[in-house]
């Protein structure tokens, strides 16, 4: 793409509403807030005006206030253009080391930072497909039925925090994953045929990696002890974990023993009363098939 190509495509981004600043992400605020300052300081440094140095990036005056000011998380690529403009030798575009990492609101930084850390993970999901099985796609048209909407942006970096945290498939050694899902979450066509078609490919293909176990629990079986909601347990390699329930504690995750205890049990049931992962992936290849 030209350069004025370019110009005209950041400054179309640059009227919308953008990745904000959590102001209760402590850590977060700081960071941003100190690139920003960076930034300042070495646009002035060169002798350029905020007017000046908005036209050279092809973005608007009030984008280059909010990120010096720290009240806008940059994208990766207004960092590296301006290094370019700034002549910063890498400088600049090295800051998106820090600003990676807290790009994602906290919550989710906080889940991905658990799930890199465990060694084995146990999910039943009732009623959603669990985020690390999802496709882009899928994912893209789930969260678009959030209420309130999510703006443009908002749904952009949500998207992205949730595709990030599928590296956890490519780890070494790799964590042992285990799911179960209603059989509802694979008829449910979340965004349309294609992209539930596109989403069982995917999902046949995660289920037939050897640390992987996807399970399809039948909707004619219904005395489980999985119909209060979701379940998710995370174990780690100094023998603790972390876990939560939709029904159990608001959904807050706990790591007492006790509770843990009551978690794993329930997720044993679910996986015994569920077809096995042979039979699971039999049932997602008929399914792709109806589809």
């Amino acid at each position: 793409m030209s350069v004025d190509g370019e110009a005209v495509r950041l400054g179309e981004e640059a009227d919308e509403p953008g990745w904000e600043v959590d102001p209760d992400d402590e850590w977060g605020v700081a960071v941003i807030a100190t690139v920003g300052r960076q930034l300042k300081l070495r646009r002035e440094a060169v002798g350029m005006r905020v007017a000046e140095f908005g036209t050279a990036m092809g973005y608007g005056d009030d984008l280059v206030y909010k990120i010096e000011g720290g009240k806008r998380i940059p994208r990766q690529e207004y960092l590296d253009k301006a290094d370019e403009v700034l002549r910063a030798d890498g400088l600049i575009s090295a800051t998106w080391e820090d600003v990676r990492k807290v790009r994602y609101p906290k919550k989710v930084r906080d889940l991905a930072m658990l799930e890199a850390q465990a060694v084995e993970l146990l999910s039943y999901g009732s009623h959603n497909l669990h985020g690390l099985l999802q496709t882009e796609e899928y994912a893209r048209a789930l969260l678009s039925t959030r209420r309130p909407t999510l703006s443009e942006d908002e749904l952009e970096r949500a998207l992205a925090a949730r595709m990030a945290r599928r590296t956890i498939f490519e780890r070494t050694p790799p964590p042992e994953l285990s799911f179960v899902q209603e059989e509802v979450t694979l008829r449910r066509p979340v965004g349309g045929r294609m992209v539930l078609r596109r989403q069982l490919e995917r999902l046949l293909q995660v289920a037939q990696l050897r640390h992987v176990e996807v399970q399809v629990m039948p909707t004619s079986r219904g005395d489980h002890p999985g119909t209060g909601g979701r379940i998710q347990v995370l174990k780690f390699a100094d023998g603790t974990a972390v876990g939560r329930a939709d029904d159990e504690f608001g959904n807050r995750p706990v790591s007492d023993l006790r509770h843990l205890r009551i978690f794993e049990l329930r997720y044993g049931i679910i996986r015994a009363e569920a077809l096995t992962a042979r039979e699971s992936l039999t049932f997602i290849e008929q399914l792709l098939g109806e589809t």
